[in-house]
């Protein structure tokens, strides 16, 4: 993750008014929706239900073009952010944006939500070869430079991708106060060594050009 004076990595969460923040949860296998019922608990802190909802359409996007396992993508990306719920609420500001004063709380969101995910998975017997990858995947989804496999590569995108997307770029503008078209600039800038594989960088550039139009994702 290159470095920036904006909130790149975890960033935080809200409620935005576009029409990417809907989300038909039948779009995704009943093994999954039962994966999502039970992470829901766990994602009511930072608007993470929403932050969510977005990249998991994200990452079904990508699975239509990249070589990637649904059977690890999905998952990884409906529990991702599941740690944040074992972070005081009061100190989650602290963990991220252009100057956190207390960043190693985002590494514990990383540890912790690896832990709640592979107790999640394990209720429904998801196979462990599985469990293993998306363990280590949610570990290290923004901390991990390098990613470990195809699957984490669209993972980390589908998480990136929030950011393009009219309710991600609205909650970064008005909880970072950052100027609308100097954040442009940067976002549009970062695409072609940020994202790291070729759809999201495609739909990075779509997104962009939407943004700048005022429209919603599609």
């Amino acid at each position: 993750m290159p470095p920036s004076p904006f909130p790149l990595p975890g960033g935080g969460r809200g409620i935005g008014r576009g029409a990417d923040i809907s989300f038909n949860i039948m779009a995704i296998k009943p093994v999954y929706q039962k994966i999502f019922e039970k992470a829901k608990p766990f994602l009511h802190t930072r608007k993470n239900l929403i932050h969510t909802q977005i990249a998991l359409r994200y990452a079904l996007k990508l699975l239509k073009s990249e070589k990637g396992d649904e059977g690890v993508v999905t998952p990884a990306i409906i529990l991702h952010d599941v740690g944040w719920s074992a972070i005081p609420k009061h100190l989650q500001l602290t963990a991220f944006g252009p100057n956190p004063t207390n960043p190693k709380l985002g590494k514990v969101h990383e540890i912790e939500g690896a832990k709640i995910a592979k107790a999640i998975l394990e209720k429904f017997n998801y196979p462990p070869e599985k469990i293993k990858e998306i363990y280590k995947i949610i570990q290290g989804h923004d901390s991990r430079k390098r990613p470990i496999s195809w699957n984490d590569r669209i993972v980390k995108d589908s998480d990136k991708l929030w950011r393009y997307s009219r309710t991600g770029m609205e909650i970064d503008l008005g909880r970072f106060r950052i100027p609308r078209e100097e954040y442009l600039v940067f976002l549009e800038a970062i695409i072609d060594h940020w994202f790291l594989t070729p759809t999201a960088t495609k739909i990075a550039r779509g997104e962009i050009l939407l943004r700048k139009r005022g429209k919603p994702s599609p």
